[in-house]
């Protein structure tokens, strides 16, 4: 979890005062405990607060009464520096550690600003003239403490969503044995391991299903609400929960390399990688604190060196030095940070690279790969023809069979369906090569046999029968038969319903979309026509579309690419964003900054609605972070002091801390839209 510097400051002084017995500890337990810890600072330093207010000469006056008796100012002085020491201790610590990282931040201000109070109003009880400190230095430690209470239970809530996550992996597993069922832990598991998952439990490890059938939710995952009907031999993830059958499952690999940590992984990585939005967010809070400094010294020459008292003096100077702490804006970006990243994670979207994420606000072009983005994915055989007597049509789509395989083109899966369903044998094959973006050949029953798009045929000089693509939506592959047309098989591709309505959103935010695909140019413009899209290009190879991203980008494009990981892995790389779809199983190969575990083409249009919104979110937080300050430090430098209006350090230190509790809340309001 990132969090502002002043936290990491306390973070760290808090390890080295208990000499770190929470080592092993996560990141949450340790947050509780601070939680906790400065709950307890607060409750104790309330009810000293109560008789230090009665014994302050200010208060009594204010009170038109006098409590004084020998020694009151002694009794007012150990109560202070109890509150000083045991209130103050997180700011002390935190002053120290700022100062020895050289980094000075929040938490040197407040420790500077106590510190100098104190030292004052001790001076006074040992003698020196004027009027001490001590209530106000008490509730400003008390609001202090609350403010980050309040503020650490925020983060605290940004963090819990990607402890959901985590919690999501059932800490138990069912493991068969040969001659029983026998429980151990889910880390103990390792790949080739059998597991039984009963009804309404929890995947316990990423695998296959061996036997049985049952529906499962993978909404936490994936963000897909409807349950998925898994059968033997489906993938399952890890942390999915179970319907009402149950079944065995083939451990693919152990707890920590699957899908789950590796999202729990990535959410945490992202969290705590700085895009320019935090880096500038760091460097304004940088800036804050010297000037806090510099204000406040020169309040404090102004004010006495134009004949106020010491004590007046004094007081504006730690009045201006709280109420300039960068706090809220130390966290202003982090918080959304937080928030943003696990919040996606849970909707199907992983954000690798923050900085795409959140440049997602500037893209005026979106390229599309068609196959499974904006079309289900799924060809089906529409119509099989030959065009050579000796070989009749269930003889062509059997010998293409062989070369399909080994492939998981869509269309090899479509062609090896209606081998299935006409229940052929498929022939081995030998020499089997894939010809680039064209096609597969292989040696089957002595034939050379090849299995190729239109373009291979244009490009090798072979005439394309008339008629055939009757219909603009099949995509057709031919097969030849020792380098002479035997014949063809056209397969389609429906649409995703979702698509249409995708595309429309896009235009509504002036964003263009541009379908790109290997497919011909027919199925291309009947595709990109139907959605009404802004154009298309079609019959491009893999290597093509990095070219074609970089003619985009040359006409001044923001160009976001969607794409599967691993065919457009140097289109993907070269557009200002590249978008994996459908591949949250090869997480850690993309070259993608963000990777949608669905192939929903509506969760690209999410992606971008809540990468503006996380971005606007940021931008309220710095205006509010900041713009407080320019109101609130005049006054309390004292600039309407001739109209009566003056900040307390205390009303200061409410002012801060509302400031930063803004921050939290505006953070925590953060939506995806479905």
């Amino acid at each position: 979890m990132e969090m502002s510097k002043a936290h990491e400051g306390m973070d760290h002084s808090k390890m080295q005062q208990s000499n770190d017995p929470h080592k092993g500890m996560s990141d949450h337990d340790h947050h509780a405990m601070m939680i906790a810890d400065f709950k307890k600072r607060f409750y104790v330093v309330l009810v000293l607060t109560v008789p230090i207010m009665l014994l302050s000469t200010m208060i009594q006056h204010f009170m038109g009464v006098s409590w004084q008796f020998t020694g009151s100012s002694f009794i007012l002085f150990a109560l202070s520096s109890v509150v000083f020491v045991y209130g103050g201790w997180p700011f002390l610590t935190g002053l120290v550690s700022e100062v020895r990282a050289k980094n000075p931040g929040m938490m040197f201000l407040i420790g500077f600003a106590i510190t100098v109070a104190y030292s004052y109003s001790v001076a006074i009880v040992f003698g020196l003239k004027g009027m001490d400190f001590f209530w106000e230095l008490t509730t400003l430690i008390l609001i202090m403490l609350l403010g980050h209470w309040i503020e650490m239970r925020s983060v605290m809530g940004a963090s819990n969503e990607l402890e959901l996550l985590v919690q999501l992996m059932p800490a138990d597993a069912h493991m068969v044995m040969p001659d029983m069922v026998h429980d151990v832990k889910t880390d103990t598991l390792k790949e080739n391991d059998i597991i039984l998952v009963k009804p309404g439990e929890k995947v316990a490890a990423d695998g296959i299903i061996l036997e049985g059938e049952s529906y499962l939710n993978e909404s936490m995952l994936t963000g897909e609400s409807k349950p998925v009907l898994k059968v033997k031999g489906d993938k399952v993830i890890a942390g999915s929960i179970n319907g009402n059958g149950s079944f065995k499952v083939t451990v693919s690999h152990a707890a920590k390399d699957s899908y789950l940590s590796q999202v729990v992984k990535l959410v945490d990585d992202a969290q705590k990688s700085k895009s320019q939005t935090q880096l500038l967010a760091d460097t304004a809070a940088k800036w804050l604190t010297v000037i806090a400094l510099v204000t406040g010294i020169g309040t404090f020459l102004y004010w006495y060196l134009t004949g106020q008292t010491l004590a007046f003096a004094m007081e504006r100077m730690v009045t201006v030095i709280v109420i300039c702490c960068p706090h809220a804006l130390g966290l202003a970006v982090p918080l959304v940070v937080a928030k943003s990243t696990a919040l996606s994670a849970k909707h199907g979207l992983l954000i690798k690279n923050r900085t795409a994420f959140e440049d997602s606000r500037k893209i005026t072009t979106i390229v599309f790969d068609k196959t499974g983005t904006l079309t289900v994915g799924k060809f089906e055989v529409s119509k099989v023809v030959s065009l050579n007597k000796d070989v009749d049509e269930n003889e062509l789509i059997r010998l293409a069979s062989a070369l399909e395989q080994k492939s998981e083109h869509p269309i090899a899966t479509g062609i090896l369906q209606k081998v299935k369903e006409l229940k052929l044998t498929i022939p081995p094959a030998e020499n089997f090569k894939a010809i680039t973006g064209q096609g597969v050949e292989a040696l089957v029953e002595g034939k050379k046999l090849l299995v190729v798009s239109p373009g291979y045929l244009k490009e090798n000089k072979l005439t394309t029968p008339d008629d055939f693509a009757a219909n603009d939506t099949e995509t057709v592959v031919f097969v030849l038969i020792d380098q002479k047309l035997a014949g063809y098989i056209a397969l389609s591709d429906e649409i995703r319903p979702e698509s249409a309505e995708a595309i429309k959103t896009l235009q509504k935010e002036n964003i263009k979309s541009i379908l790109l695909t290997g497919d011909n140019k027919k199925v291309a413009a009947s595709v990109s026509r139907t959605l009404g899209m802004d154009s298309f290009i079609a019959e491009v190879l893999p290597h093509q579309k990095l070219e074609k991203i970089k003619e985009l980008q040359a006409k001044g494009e923001f160009v976001a690419m969607t794409g599967d990981g691993v065919n457009d892995a140097p289109a993907l790389a070269q557009a200002d964003i590249g978008i994996a779809v459908g591949s949250g199983s090869d997480i850690a190969a993309e070259t993608a900054g963000i990777v949608l575990v669905n192939s929903n083409p509506k969760d690209i249009v999410s992606l971008i609605l809540f990468g503006k919104a996380t971005y606007r979110k940021m931008i309220q937080n710095l205006i509010w972070a900041t713009g407080y300050n320019v109101i609130a430090l005049p006054l309390a430098a004292g600039i309407l002091y001739n109209q009566g209006i003056l900040l307390s350090p205390a009303a200061g230190a409410v002012l801060m801390t509302v400031s930063t509790v803004v921050v939290a809340i505006n953070a925590s309001l953060l939506k995806v839209k479905e």
